[in-house]
């Protein structure tokens, strides 16, 4: 007799929750679905599909590349082994972004500005062209596949988004001028055992590490910020887990003031920032 896809989900040797998200990718269903025809049998095309998949998973390939897509601040962003997954502790970014946007606006007749260096998938620039329709959002990368995957989620998403590609300011047109900046750009330390170990294995090497100590990219971000506030502005960076004193004195050296580091839910001090003097 053939196995019904509750007998498939209960002898899997993935976690039950990644076999369901498997399944339902192969048969392009909602997991209410799933659960329903549990007693169904699945087209022996349809399992070969998904045994395709399970060994993918099985090996190791994360789930995000699997199935092409992450969630991430409430949109699903398509994600490809050109760019790094999207993670809910940068969402923290985006929402410190979204309230500075906030309190400019009360004092700011212009239309806000607002660059993302090393854009990657989009997820953070799309995410706040999303939340705040009425700012001006700028985008880089050196990689011309992340900024192909990066154009295709500002377009399924509906976002109004400019994408330029170079390295950090170098992709920007001379005269350029923002209220803000924001980035998640590698800081994992070249001889981090991290990046052998998980997801962290299949996502692309330049987005993960610069190659030195983990702080050079952070450093030349924050140095060669000045030139592109328009009166001032705040710049706001993304982190390592012991990196937010470093991150400090950078900014402090850089030139910037009102300095502050602020922690994930899990009381990790993830992102630093401060306004340019």
């Amino acid at each position: 007799m053939a196995d019904t896809l509750r007998d498939l989900l209960r002898t899997t040797s993935l976690p039950r929750l990644e076999a369901r998200m498997l399944w339902q990718h192969v048969l392009q269903v909602p997991r209410a679905w799933l659960i329903a025809h549990d007693t169904d049998v699945p087209a022996a095309q349809q399992l070969q599909a998904y045994r395709a998949l399970e060994a993918r998973r099985l090996g190791g390939e994360p789930m995000a590349y699997i199935l092409g897509t992450r969630e991430f601040m409430g949109h699903a962003f398509s994600v490809t082994p050109d760019v790094l997954i999207p993670r809910p502790e940068t969402e923290l970014l985006v929402e410190i972004a979204l309230d500075y946007l906030d309190r400019l606006a009360a004092r700011l007749d212009a239309p806000r500005r607002v660059l993302d260096l090393g854009t990657g998938s989009g997820a953070i620039a799309i995410s706040i062209a999303l939340a705040r329709p009425d700012t001006q959002v700028v985008a880089t990368d050196s990689s011309e596949g992340a900024l192909a995957v990066a154009r295709q989620n500002a377009h399924a998403l509906g976002a109004r988004v400019e994408f330029l590609r170079g390295s950090w300011y170098d992709a920007l047109k001379e005269g350029g001028c923002f209220d803000l900046i924001v980035s998640n750009p590698p800081y994992i330390a070249a001889g981090d055992a991290h990046l052998a170990q998980g997801d962290v294995r299949y996502e692309p090497l330049q987005a993960l590490t610069d190659g030195a100590d983990g702080l050079s990219d952070l450093a030349a971000i924050a140095q060669g910020a000045g030139g592109w506030f328009r009166q001032g502005g705040a710049l706001y960076m993304e982190h390592g887990w012991d990196q937010a004193a470093a991150a400090r004195n950078i900014l402090r050296q850089s030139g910037f003031v009102q300095i502050s580091s602020t922690a994930d839910l899990a009381g990790i001090e993830r992102v630093t920032g401060g306004l340019y003097n």
